[in-house]
């Protein structure tokens, strides 16, 4: 990659990783399902306007819209809300790769071979360290969470290299316009219209700034910038760049929210960015050509999914 890929690669990383920061701030102004519609509605308006129509199927849309926005960030937000760290959510998050891996070989046939399968022992290692750091830290209602959203990513990522969109931004653009309506009736059924009005009537330019950011600068810039380092490259070269994610959670959480790294949470940063590294961008075994691969369109990694 040229270095100012490279350089832009590792922006979109730092973005990404900074983001758990700025949606614990988030968290302390809005709601958590609140705050998620609030994200997809600015992130689709008034972008939608300008990317054109959707390049793929409405079903791959609408599909990925409801599993991704509405179940994994709903999911997300929820597990940050009920006490899970920005760091160790940057973190536990990335288990995705192995959960993309075991769809893709269930759906798409893609047969994991002995190297991705070790890493996904390695990962599943790393999240156990994890789970019994929080279990001794603090409650694990959002630690369940925040795997569950990382299960739904990967269901999302199988979604997308089943619908190969051509442009990412796009994609992404029209996929924000789907869960809105539903991430707002959810969070006026669950956590009451009193809570949402109170929130939005004392919304400060802190509170925008959060908005802003993680619906302008995680989603929009973030997938612009990362659509067009995909299609310049392969998934291989670009996709290392996500393991930084977690590294850049985990140290701005520390620097920012003065989140502390335990001994066991920096063992299973170790095994769960290696195990993912492993998982993500070992090859699979030859033998079909499914989803992404069979439309001809670009195989994207489990590495290389969405923006948190």
């Amino acid at each position: 990659m040229r270095p100012a890929h490279t350089a832009l690669a590792v922006l979109v990383a730092a973005v990404w990783g900074f983001n758990f920061v700025v949606i614990e701030i988030g968290l302390g102004h809005f709601p958590p399902l609140l705050l998620s519609a609030l994200r997809f509605l600015v992130a689709a308006l008034p972008a939608v306007f300008f990317v054109g129509r959707p390049k793929v199927a409405w079903k791959w849309v609408l599909g990925v819209g409801a599993v991704l926005g509405i179940a994994k960030f709903g999911l997300l937000f929820t597990g940050m809300a009920a006490g899970m760290p920005a760091g160790l959510s940057s973190l536990v998050l990335q288990i995705q790769a192995v959960f993309t891996a075991v769809l893709a070989a269930a759906v798409l046939g893609e047969r994991p071979g002995r190297v991705r399968l070790l890493g996904m022992a390695v990962a599943l290692a790393g999240i156990a360290v994890a789970a019994v750091d929080r279990g001794l830290s603090g409650s694990v209602t959002g630690f369940v969470l925040v795997v569950a959203a990382a299960a739904c990513w990967g269901v999302s990522n199988v979604l997308t290299r089943r619908a190969a969109p051509p442009d990412a931004l796009n994609f992404m653009v029209w996929v924000c316009t789907v869960p809105v309506v539903p991430l707002f009736a959810l969070s006026l059924l669950l956590e009451g219209p009193g809570r949402d009005l109170a929130a939005l009537r004392a919304l400060d330019w802190s509170g925008a700034a959060v908005i802003g950011y993680v619906a302008w600068a995680s989603t929009v810039f973030g997938f612009g910038a990362w659509g067009y380092l995909l299609r310049r490259y392969p998934a291989s070269a670009v996709a290392p760049f996500s393991l930084l994610v977690p590294v850049f959670g985990m140290s701005s959480a520390a620097l920012v929210l003065g989140e502390g790294i335990s001994g066991p949470r920096w063992l299973a940063a170790v095994l769960l960015v290696g195990g993912v590294g492993l998982t993500s961008l070992a090859p699979a075994r030859a033998g079909t050509r499914t989803g992404a691969a069979a439309a001809g369109g670009p195989r994207v990694s489990a590495a290389a999914g969405s923006a948190p």
